[in-house]
């Protein structure tokens, strides 16, 4: 969890002698920072005036009905939605939707990597080197270097032996374990995941969230994923945010979601999605 504390002063008194400590914790840098965000299709307005600061580090995961704009939200924060107007900032760079350049897109990018529901993986290469491709065609290193990453990546979701395997030759699991270790390989500070199991079997399903899970414990990416699996974003959250009709609806902690939820509306979705899932609907 993250720690946000302002300064604190400790005094301590003696008969003649005053001494001042100043003891000061440091804020939580932002990571993202979103601000009037808008997408409008024709008449149909998606995202309305979305406003959200996202530390470093911060695993958020977005929740609500299907059709709310959670995707089109994760997709413009990389600009494969381009917002009507808004503001994006991320580690440091800012993009103005109205007046944003190719090379502004471009470096905004940079800065994120994603992980799509229809894994994306490139038929005709192996999981090797699907893992490779983003960090020689786009970073430019070395043949050599690539590989070594991506097989360290590889081991790391536990698919060593699946190395030479081509995505046909791999179950939906694999196959988005596989993205997710491309989605690690451009060593990103912000990972977004859509619906990254929507696609999948439910028992392929565990294999996934499993993954995510890890890394979000082990290292320090800012993750923004959008999922209907509540048990899971109760555990891996730091904060969840409810989107409804293009809104943010509410947001807070875990607990604050699931157990002490003074949002009726959030709290019949939470039931109702639960409940379908534990019903296998």
């Amino acid at each position: 969890m993250k720690v946000v504390c302002d300064i604190i002063k400790i005094k301590l008194m003696d008969h003649s002698l005053s001494i001042l400590f100043v003891i000061q914790i440091r804020q939580g840098s932002k990571m993202i920072k979103v601000e009037h965000l808008k997408v409008q299709f024709g008449q149909s307005v998606v995202l309305k005036d979305i406003n959200i600061e996202i530390d470093k580090g911060e695993v958020v995961v977005l929740i609500g009905p299907s059709g709310t704009g959670k995707s089109t939200f994760l997709r413009c924060l990389n600009f494969l939605v381009r917002p009507t107007e808004g503001r994006i900032t991320i580690d440091g760079f800012t993009v103005n939707a109205k007046i944003a350049s190719r090379k502004d897109i471009y470096q905004l990018r940079l800065k994120t990597s994603m992980v799509f529901q229809n894994y994306n993986l490139l038929k005709n290469k192996t999981a090797l080197r699907n893992i490779m491709e983003p960090m020689v065609t786009v970073q430019k290193k070395s043949k050599d270097k690539a590989e070594k990453i991506a097989l360290d990546l590889i081991k790391k979701v536990g698919l060593l032996e699946k190395k030479d395997a081509y995505p046909k030759e791999m179950s939906g699991g694999q196959q988005q374990r596989i993205g997710i270790a491309r989605a690690m390989a451009v060593n990103a500070n912000v990972m977004l995941f859509d619906e990254p199991t929507s696609s999948l079997d439910p028992e392929l399903v565990g294999e996934v969230l499993t993954v995510i899970k890890q890394l979000a414990v082990e290292s320090n990416k800012t993750m923004l994923i959008v999922t209907h699996e509540m048990k899971f974003a109760r555990e891996v959250a730091d904060r969840i945010v409810f989107l409804e009709d293009g809104c943010i609806a509410g947001m807070g902690t875990p607990q604050e979601i699931f157990e002490n939820c003074t949002n009726e509306r959030i709290r019949k979705f939470v039931n109702t999605v639960s409940s379908n899932i534990m019903e296998g609907k």
